[in-house]
């Protein structure tokens, strides 16, 4: 079977009713980023971030992957597929894809403050005085901003290692979602489905699907078929 990696962002999961960190009317835009997202926000008032989170992760409960979800996990049928997703859900698992890397961690888990790598299930809304086996709060296992990403190295060897290269839902902004592009082999077969055009993005080397994710999905897997 040939390799695919698919990368995908939030546009992946806005079709699931997930608001995107980008929208006007996003889910962030109630907090300052500054107090949610980064390492700064959780030493300064933990609580207004376990809380945040602890909301997150109850939403996410009602909410069903969606038509890209499952196409993607179908196409494991066809193809050794990779996922590598900017998202904290687990949509991409609950369609039935075997092989996701978290770029930015996963909402239904927790981990020590001390450790991220020391992580655990997150069943239950995390409190302050809640604490990993090393003594240390456990806290949200996201990566925020400012902090070290552990599974890049994992996912540019991936991406190396690729035989078609998928982007679907993501403005190709952040890093280091913007940089895996370049770490793919010469020449391969590369795809892009995504509702809006990227900003500052050359896409002379993709083939373009402007639609939504979910809308999308059956003309990204007719444009894959020739390469099975």
């Amino acid at each position: 079977m040939k390799k695919l990696v698919v990368l995908t962002g939030a546009g992946a999961s806005a079709d699931s009713g997930i608001q995107t960190f980008r929208d006007v009317d996003g889910l962030w835009m109630g907090h300052k980023v500054t107090d949610v997202a980064y390492k700064e926000g959780w030493l300064r008032n933990k609580q207004l971030v376990l809380d945040f989170y602890n909301k997150r992760r109850r939403e996410l409960d009602e909410v069903e992957p969606n038509a890209s979800h499952i196409g993607l996990a179908e196409l494991e049928k066809h193809f050794d597929v990779t996922i590598i997703t900017q998202n904290v859900d687990d949509l991409h698992e609950r369609a039935g894809s075997t092989k996701v890397i978290h770029l930015h961690g996963e909402l239904k888990k927790m981990c020590s403050s001390r450790d991220k790598e020391l992580t655990l299930p997150y069943e239950k809304n995390i409190e302050i005085g809640d604490k990993h086996e090393d003594g240390s709060q456990l806290r949200p296992f996201i990566v925020w901003f400012g902090e070290r990403v552990p599974l890049y190295d994992k996912a540019c060897k991936v991406v190396r290692d690729c035989d078609l290269f998928v982007v679907i839902g993501t403005s190709l902004q952040v890093f280091p979602a913007v940089d895996l592009i370049n770490h793919t082999k010469p020449n391969i077969p590369m795809f892009l489905l995504d509702k809006k055009k990227p900003e500052d993005v050359d896409l002379t080397e993709f083939n373009f699907i402007q639609k939504a994710a979910a809308e999308g999905i059956l003309d990204l897997i007719r444009a894959l078929s020739p390469h099975i």
